[in-house]
C-alpha cells in the first residue's frame, strides 16, 4: 500500500528551505500505520529545527572591532572640542576677524570639518561664548575643592580676566547675536554672578577676606577691565587689577591668609 502525503511549514503555508523543499512530498510504502506516523514525526522535527535556525541571528564575530560609527562620533567630538578651544584663543587675540582657516589648521582639521560643526562664524562665536561661560562657572566648584577659599577666589578672578578677553574679541559678533534675539544671553545670564557669590561666601566664612564684601561690587570692579583701552598691556593691567582687588578684600579680614 502506498501512502502519499504533503508537509507544509507551520499553519500559514510559509516556505522553509532545505528540509521542506526536499521532503515536501514523501511516498512511504508500508502496511504499518505506526511506521508511517514515526517517519512523519521525524520529518516534522527536522522542519521545526530548520525554522528555529532560520530565525536565530548569527553570532557576532569575536574579533570584530568597535562600531566604526561610534569611533567617528568620538573623533568628531574631539575635533569639535579642539576647534572651540583654538577659536577661543584666536578670538581673544585677534577678535572675530581671526582666520577660520587658521583656526582649523591649528586644530589639525580641514576647513570643511570646521564648517560641518559650525556653519557660520556667528555660530562658532555663540558656541565659544557659551563654552567660556560654562567653563568659568565649573571652575568655581573645582577651585573651591583644590585651594584655600581666598586663593580659589583669586585664581577664579584671573580666569574671569581670560573670559573677558575672549568676550572683548567677540564683541562685534555678540552684538549681532543680541540683535537677532538669540537665546544665548538669556540662558547664560546670572550664572557668572552666582559662581562669584559662592566663592566670596566661602572666603568670608573662612575669615580670609573682610566680611562686608558685596559680590555685586566685586563683579562691577572686575568688569571694569572690559572697558580698558585695547593695547598689548591689557592683560597685564587686568591681572594687576585682580591683585589690587584681592589686597583690598583681604584687608581687615579676621585672620591672615595662609602663605
Amino acid at each position: 500500500m502506498r501512502r502519499h502525503f504533503a508537509l507544509r511549514a507551520g499553519g500559514n503555508g510559509a516556505s522553509v528551505p532545505n528540509a521542506i523543499t526536499i521532503l515536501r512530498y514523501i511516498a512511504i510504502e508500508t502496511v504499518s500505520p505506526r511506521a508511517y506516523d514515526r517517519h512523519a514525526e521525524i520529518v516534522h522535527k527536522t522542519i521545526c529545527k530548520e525554522q528555529t535556525l532560520a530565525r536565530k541571528p548569527l553570532p557576532e564575530p569575536k574579533d570584530r572591532l568597535p562600531s566604526e560609527s561610534r569611533r567617528l562620533r568620538a573623533d568628531a567630538q574631539r575635533n569639535r572640542d579642539m576647534l572651540i578651544e583654538v577659536a577661543a584663543h584666536a578670538f581673544a587675540s585677534h577678535g572675530t576677524a581671526a582666520s577660520l582657516e587658521d583656526i582649523a589648521r591649528q586644530a589639525n582639521v580641514g576647513i570643511g570639518t570646521l564648517y560641518r560643526h559650525f556653519p557660520s562664524r556667528e555660530h562658532l562665536v555663540e558656541v565659544v561664548y557659551r563654552h567660556e561661560v560654562e567653563a568659568l562657572c565649573a571652575a568655581a566648584e573645582t577651585l573651591s575643592g583644590e585651594l584655600a577659599p581666598d586663593q580659589a577666589l583669586e585664581e577664579w578672578m584671573h580666569r574671569f580676566v581670560g573670559y573677558l578677553a575672549t568676550k572683548r574679541g567677540m564683541a562685534d559678533s555678540l552684538r549681532i547675536l543680541v540683535n537677532s534675539n538669540s537665546k544665548l544671553f538669556a540662558d547664560s545670564y546670572g550664572k557668572v554672578p552666582v559662581a562669584l557669590a559662592g566663592l566670596i561666601e566661602r572666603a568670608v566664612a573662612a575669615g580670609s577676606i573682610r566680611a562686608d564684601v558685596d559680590s555685586t561690587d566685586v563683579l562691577h570692579a572686575l568688569t571694569g577691565a572690559y572697558s580698558m583701552p585695547n593695547s598689548p598691556e591689557w592683560h597685564d593691567r587686568a591681572r594687576r587689577l585682580v591683585r589690587l582687588l584681592m589686597d583690598g578684600l583681604r584687608w581687615g579680614a579676621p585672620k591672615l591668609p595662609t602663605p
